[in-house]
C-alpha cells in the first residue's frame, strides 16, 4: 500500500485537527470522569468477570476514531484496547493512513471482554451510553468501524458487513467508513485481500477529506 502522499499531507509531527480543544481543561476532566466510570463499572455482568475495563488509546482529538467489538485476552491483562495480534494488524493499516499519533484513537463496544470471546449483546446494550459519550467528546470527524458488531452498535440498518464494508455512509450525525474486523484478515487469504483493498480505498478516502 503505498504512502507517500499520506504521510505528506499528516506527518507524525502534523499538529491535532482540533489544537484548542485538545488541551481544554474541561474536555480532559471530562474524559477522565468517563474514564473512571468505565472502570468502576458492574453494570453487567462482565463487570465481575474482567481482569481490566478496557477503555480507549489515542489522541483526544482524534481525527478518526477506530471502534472494535470487543477486547480479547491480552487487552483485559492489560486494559489497552487492540494490543494482541489483531491490533497489530490495525496498527499497521493506521501506519499507512499517515495519521499521527494524536489523529486517531482506538476502542471497543464492549468495555470488558466477555468470556470465550463471544459477543454478548446485552452487554453491548448496556456499554452503548458510553460509547456514545466517548464519542462524543472525543468528536472524530470519522468514525471506522471493524467488524460487523461494532457497525450494527453503530448503525443498525447498515447492510451485511461484505456489502458495507469500505463505503463510507452517514448515519445520526456521524460518518462511518467500515471495515471488516482485522482478526478476519489473519484467517484467510481472502479477507486478507479485501482488507488491503479496503484500506487503500481508506487511504484514498480520507486523504480527499482530511486534506
Amino acid at each position: 500500500m503505498s504512502t507517500t502522499r499520506r504521510r505528506t499531507k499528516a506527518p507524525r509531527t502534523a499538529p491535532a485537527l482540533h489544537p484548542n480543544r485538545a488541551v481544554d481543561a474541561e474536555v480532559r476532566r471530562a474524559w477522565g470522569r468517563l474514564s473512571a466510570e468505565i472502570r468502576a463499572c458492574r453494570r453487567c455482568p462482565l463487570g465481575d468477570l474482567r481482569t481490566h475495563a478496557v477503555v480507549y488509546r489515542g489522541g483526544l482529538a482524534p481525527r478518526v476514531v477506530f471502534v472494535g467489538e470487543a477486547p480479547g485476552a491480552e487487552e483485559d491483562r492489560t486494559g489497552v484496547p487492540f494490543v494482541g495480534r489483531s491490533g497489530r494488524e490495525l496498527d499497521r493499516a493506521v501506519a499507512t493512513l499517515g495519521l499521527s499519533d494524536e489523529d486517531f484513537g482506538v476502542l471497543n463496544t464492549l468495555k470488558c471482554r466477555p468470556p470465550g470471546n463471544r459477543f454478548d449483546p446485552s452487554a453491548a446494550r448496556t456499554c452503548r451510553p458510553y460509547l456514545d459519550r466517548q464519542l462524543e467528546l472525543l468528536h472524530p470527524e470519522v468514525v471506522v468501524t471493524l467488524g460487523a458488531r461494532a457497525l450494527a452498535a453503530i448503525d443498525p440498518t447498515a447492510l451485511p458487513m461484505l456489502s458495507a464494508a469500505g463505503r463510507p455512509r452517514a448515519h445520526g450525525g456521524i460518518t462511518l467508513f467500515p471495515l471488516i474486523h482485522p482478526a478476519a484478515a489473519l484467517r484467510s487469504r481472502r479477507l486478507r485481500e479485501r482488507w488491503e483493498r479496503d484500506v487503500r480505498v481508506l487511504d484514498q478516502w480520507l486523504a480527499e477529506r482530511l486534506a
